[in-house]
């Protein structure tokens, strides 16, 4: 049992750190999490290590009053066990006062952790949680706090905020300016090559990513889930990173692990999913059923994990996919791929509709157009759309083809204008 007298100390310690917050890219949903910070509601924070969670409830932090705050990762609680949530809670109130609001950065370390927060929550405390894997939303806290909570999942940099990290600031009408587009296109590349984890665009150190890299595989994933076959894992990451954004199945994944049924695939592309390092995206079908049985496409959370040693497809048509695909997520859109004669990258619902349809093509040319604009025609057919989007690097144009309109736009400009 640790102490309170030790508790006290951490306390301290970590209040006196939160005064000396150094200067931060302001974060895109920081404006949204603060419409909820009211909410009686539990506020999470979701996403793999080292993306910005941390800062951005000191963020958070900033625009809040009569708080208090506990950063769960540092060894002073390796031996913290969940009957010492009330010694802390007292250290708590002995350093602040008494706190109205609770931030706990990275609470998923604790074991039962939920039982105290519903206590809290019981007492008219407001909380807010951070925690690095996806499954904190669902066993954690499914049980007991089912419908008292408000989830947001936090990503790498964004292109805009990696804009406002690099201090470039070009508006819509600038860009008529031949050198400042340049500078856009520069940043661009930029940022499809070195990604978005905010302290590795300081620093460009791969050691960072490796450490990152494996702290999530050994500690999120291998003794989370007391995985055996740890090559095999490790072997599958691989695999995934060799194939973002192309079709992958549980069997053939099966067969190239040389695995005995698919079933051990399954649970291990979960546990990379629940970890925020791959994604999956399923093909959209109005049958469940084979939905779940068609091949899923997958992608990758940031292409500064090429750095590490994953063989992270250097087909630039597949890193802007990616690209795209992040962006998509992140402002959490309902997405599918469609595919049925043609085939359309991207397929947005809206409750029961499909609302739009995007192609993602590095550079339309005259081999490949034909074939880009007839899977998106395919698409938009099918969901009865009158317009339809293909996202290049740097193509602008617009095509009208049997009344419907194909719209032609840079990567760079639609991330920064796309909500």
């Amino acid at each position: 049992m640790i102490s309170k007298e030790v508790l006290r100390r951490i306390v301290f310690q970590q209040k006196e750190q939160l005064t000396r917050i150094e200067d931060t890219t302001p974060r895109e949903t920081l404006t949204e999490i603060l419409k909820w910070i009211e909410d009686k509601r539990i506020i999470i924070l979701t996403g793999i290590r080292r993306c910005g969670k941390s800062t951005i409830l000191k963020q958070i932090i900033a625009n809040t009053k009569n708080y208090c705050y506990v950063n769960f990762e540092g060894e002073g609680f390796i031996d913290f066990q969940a009957k010492d949530f009330e010694l802390l809670n007292e250290a708590l109130i002995e350093t602040y006062g008494n706190p109205k609001i609770y931030f706990f950065d990275e609470i998923q370390n604790i074991d039962k952790f939920e039982t105290f927060i519903r206590r809290l929550q019981d007492a008219n405390k407001k909380i807010v949680i951070t925690g690095s894997n996806a499954s904190l939303l669902s066993k954690e806290l499914g049980t007991r706090l089912t419908g008292r909570y408000k989830p947001f999942e936090v990503f790498p940099f964004s292109f805009k905020e990696f804009l406002e990290f690099k201090k470039i600031r070009i508006s819509e009408k600038e860009l008529y300016n031949v050198h400042n587009k340049v500078l856009m296109i520069q940043a661009f590349k930029e940022y499809l090559e070195v990604g978005g984890f905010p302290e590795y665009l300081k620093n460009k150190d791969p050691g960072y990513i490796q450490t990152i890299y494996e702290n999530i595989l050994y500690r999120d994933i291998i003794s989370r889930y007391n995985i055996k076959k740890q090559k095999t894992i490790k072997e599958l990451a691989n695999i995934l990173s060799a194939n973002i954004s192309e079709k992958i199945t549980y069997n053939s994944l099966k067969n190239n692990l040389t695995l005995s049924n698919a079933i051990t695939v399954k649970e291990y592309i979960s546990y990379l999913n629940n970890a925020y390092i791959f994604f999956e995206l399923l093909k959209f079908d109005y049958s469940i059923k084979k939905q779940l049985n068609a091949p899923r496409k997958i992608y990758i959370i940031d292409p500064a994990l090429k750095t590490i040693g994953l063989q992270i497809s250097q087909n630039k048509e597949k890193i802007l996919e990616n690209a795209i695909f992040l962006h998509l997520r992140r402002v959490r859109k309902e997405i599918y791929y469609y595919s049925q004669k043609g085939e359309c990258d991207f397929v947005i619902r809206d409750k029961l509709k499909i609302t739009e349809a995007i192609q993602a093509c590095y550079e339309l040319t005259d081999k490949n157009k034909k074939r880009e604009v007839d899977g998106l025609m395919e698409a938009m057919t099918e969901f009865k759309l009158s317009k339809g989007t293909i996202i290049t690097l740097d193509q602008e144009d617009e095509i009208k083809i049997e009344g419907k309109t194909i719209k032609i736009i840079p990567a760079w400009k639609w991330m920064t204008n796309s909500q």
